[in-house]
């Protein structure tokens, strides 16, 4: 027990008789900066156990008349996941769960939600505000993410001022930094940051067939382990002959060993379970394959009739004739042996199954893509990564330490594990030191993500005006960053200043200018570096080139430093005038262009809304919204603009329910690089292609108006899901949808949620007609697999 909490307080006390084990000294001092009112940020290693922070925030919240708490998360998965565990405490009465597409006891005194959720929420002055005590944000490092990341700002800044934050973070290496901006715009916020693992993590890699420590001296990171680097260097034997050198020389040796052979030398060290991360959903479901073919089986008999059961009640729902299309036997085949994939191509269902069977220490081994290291509660004994580089949709680039340490936070489970175990594959070329360095390395910054847009826009400008609204945007996290650096960038130009007074009065000479001197001499020494392309030149460029070069040596005979006796050492300290002057300037660039960056923004992107007259100045110049502008605040997502545009054209009026579902997919699908757009003949006939060209020709209005006022541009509308959508509202079966969107089953159900999302928010905002025809659009997605499946 901490100093902090001498006189404990009655909240403290009760909270920690009701705990089988003792709060670390982190979660103590967060629990006593709660106590003193104040928000708190946690930064700290998975499982180290931020949760309970927000855990005693609730405990504080239920004490105390009336008073609510917020519970949001970046994944409908974790909200689900939060969803039952707090339901379990506390009771269905008292918690509620919002993501969008699902709506239970909203009223409730918790209520867990997406982030997204919440910042609807604030824009819409919702009536579930009111006695908000706590908004824990979980997974707040988010904050980072480009494509999501500005909701968590947005969340911060707009929160009511008596609301405290719970902000709970990855461990992340400027957590002062970020709490620094809590306390600006949110006040009293402590930074509590813990970078000790609850279980120490011991380091291998696997060579040869066998576990080699990666580290010296029982895996403190600062050493790497010599008889891996001797392994690595001759294929796992010493250099005792010929052979030997060649295979080195030649770049072989290394066996790289199969997965089903990890997994068995994993279970005979009596590290199991495990999470096994692939950078590929088809790996993961191949490296399942594999174990199986291989008759590898991990469990007893009692524990796969505890799966089997476990399995079929959560799947009753799914109909015969689609389990069999879903891959749902050799996937429950493969959970009875322990052994199961994890990514975000599965049906949802299938994935909170495996979740829950880890959990309840059923399955051995899980394959998983990345996306398993964000936040979802699967502690295990061992990590292993079977490579080190990953594809991020360009190009395969190396894991970051940040990632690295994510990856390897789920080995080592509190109160099972004496320590927990992260294993690398080794590959051919992979270098022992680079390794060591990857994985001693604790960097991990937090990076602002945040860009105004139009829907912030109006829904800002509706409740603050425009001046305001800059001075809210300015208090930003994007711009705190951004302010910071210029402090740094403004220090050294007024270092670098100095220095050019200290160069200018050492190249000065009593002959006259040598600034002007010097000027020509180097306009002449770059006029002679760029004479080796001469022959590329036209004549005419030629005897201009030549006639200035005769000219600037001309003058600079005649100037009177010329003859200066200490011309050439004059001239070296005008070198490092000019290098250093040209830094100093591009410095100024840099300042100038942060300053005020966010807003500048924000200033393009109100100039847009006024040429589109969603936005129109009242006659003391200020800026108000049209009618337009108010259906513009109430749609959500990157199309925004995009979707209020085609709404007051009338561009979708004439389009049923299942042209409107596909319609909508077009403007949230995101294909593959390699993928290719459908032709206009495969498309959805009657209405829909008229529509679509009208919509197109919107998007392409819209493009050039972005690209004149310098803001970002969009993609333009993709076809590559739309015959898919459109075949399964209008009834078709499952097999053939399938087939047609070239998408797995978990996939197929992600867009369809999201088209479901937008189609909801038209059906709120659009005229009566075509909002009849989004509820029955609704209707039509929502079935079959679509339904059935957990969100």
């Amino acid at each position: 027990m901490t100093s902090e909490h001498s006189a404990h307080s009655d909240a403290y006390s009760a909270f920690t008789a009701g705990l089988d084990f003792s709060l670390d000294e982190f979660q103590s001092r967060a629990c006593t900066a709660i106590d003193a009112d104040h928000s708190v940020l946690v930064a700290a290693p998975t499982g180290a156990g931020k949760t309970i922070v927000a855990e005693y925030a609730i405990h504080v919240a239920m004490r105390q008349a009336n008073a609510k708490v917020f519970y949001t998360a970046p994944m409908k998965a974790l909200s689900n996941q939060k969803f039952t565990e707090l339901t379990e405490r506390y009771g269905a009465d008292s918690v509620g769960l919002l993501t969008g597409d699902t709506n239970i006891n909203p009223r409730a005194r918790i209520v867990v939600m997406t982030t997204e959720v919440l910042r609807n929420m604030l824009y819409a002055d919702s009536d579930l505000l009111p006695n908000l005590a706590f908004v824990v944000l979980d997974e707040v490092h988010y904050l980072a993410d480009r494509f999501r990341g500005a909701v968590w700002e947005e969340v911060i800044i707009h929160l009511p001022e008596k609301v405290r934050l719970i902000s709970l973070s990855a461990t992340v290496s400027n957590a002062e930094e970020f709490g620094d901006w809590i306390q600006t715009v949110r006040g009293d916020t402590e930074v509590i940051v813990s970078e000790d693992r609850p279980v120490p993590l011991d380091q291998h890699v696997m060579i040869q067939g066998d576990l080699v420590e990666l580290f010296a001296g029982g895996g403190a990171a600062d050493r790497v382990n010599p008889e891996l680097v001797r392994l690595a260097k001759y294929g796992g034997r010493a250099p005792t002959s010929k052979r030997d050198r060649h295979i080195r020389q030649r770049g072989r040796g290394v066996h790289r060993i199969r997965r089903e052979e990890v997994v068995r030398l994993l279970d005979g060290h009596q590290l199991l379970p495990a999470i096994y991360f692939i950078f590929s959903r088809a790996g993961c479901d191949g490296a399942v394959e594999q174990v199986l073919r291989s008759g590898l089986r991990l469990t007893d008999k009692d524990e796969r009739t505890l799966i089997r059961e476990f399995a079929e009640e959560r799947c009753r729902n799914i109909p015969d004739r689609d389990r069999s299309i879903l891959g749902y036997w050799s996937w429950l085949d493969a959970l009875q042996r322990g052994v199961a994939a994890h990514h975000a191509g599965m049906l949802p269902v299938f994935k909170e199954v495996v979740e829950e069977l880890y959990r309840r220490r059923l399955l051995r081994v899980v394959f998983a893509t990345e996306t398993l290291s964000l936040g979802i509660n699967m502690p295990a004994r061992t990590v292993v990564l079977e490579k080190l580089e990953k594809f991020n949709g360009e190009s395969r680039v190396r894991i970051t330490p940040g990632e690295y340490t994510q990856l390897t936070g789920r080995a080592g489970r509190r109160g099972i594990d004496v320590e927990g175990h992260s294993v690398i594959c080794w590959q051919d070329g992979l270098e022992p030191g680079a390794v060591g360095s990857l994985a001693s390395k604790r960097s991990y910054p937090l990076t602002s993500s945040f860009r105004p847009t139009y829907n912030m826009a109006v829904n800002l400008i509706a409740q603050f005006g425009r001046i305001r609204t800059r001075e809210i945007l300015e208090s930003s996290f994007a711009q705190f960053q951004a302010d910071r650096a210029v402090l740094s960038l403004a220090r050294t130009v007024r270092e670098q200043e100095e220095s050019l007074e200290g160069y200018a009065e050492s190249m000065a000479c009593d002959r006259g200018d040598f600034a002007d001197y010097a000027r020509l001499r180097r306009e002449l020494t770059d006029l002679e570096r760029k004479s080796t392309h001469v022959q590329s030149m036209s004549r005419a460029k030629r005897d201009k080139r030549q006639k200035r070069v005769s000219e600037l040596q001309k003058r600079m005979r005649q100037h009177p430093c010329h003859g200066c006796p200490d011309r050439e050492s004059h001239a070296r300290w005008a070198e490092r005038w000019w290098r250093l002057r040209r830094e100093t300037d591009q410095l100024k660039r840099q300042i100038a262009s942060r300053t005020n960056a966010v807003a500048a923004v924000f200033d393009r992107v109100t100039d847009v809304l006024s040429e589109l007259d969603y936005v129109r100045a009242d006659p003391d110049g200020e800026p108000t919204l049209t009618d337009d502008g108010h259906v513009l605040s109430r749609v959500y997502g990157e199309r925004d603009l995009l979707v209020s545009e085609c709404l007051r054209n009338g561009l979708w009026d004439q389009l049923d329910g299942a042209s409107l579902a596909a319609m909508v997919s077009c403007l949230l699908f995101e294909p593959k690089r390699e993928s290719s757009e459908y032709a206009q003949q495969y498309l959805p006939r009657g209405p829909f292609r008229k529509a679509l060209t009208e919509t197109t020709q919107v998007w392409m209005v819209l493009d050039d108006l972005e690209e004149r006022h310098r803001l970002n541009r969009s993609e333009p509308p993709s076809t590559g899901l739309a015959p898919a959508i459109h075949m399964w509202a209008r009834g078709e079966e499952l097999d053939r949808v399938l087939v047609e969107a070239d998408l797995s089953a978990g996939d197929f159900v992600r867009w369809c949620r999201q088209i479901i999302d937008l189609l909801d928010q038209i059906s709120g905002i659009a005229a009566p007609e075509i909002s009849t025809t989004s509820r029955s659009a609704i209707d039509a997605v929502r079935r079959g697999i679509v339904a059935y499946a957990s969100v």
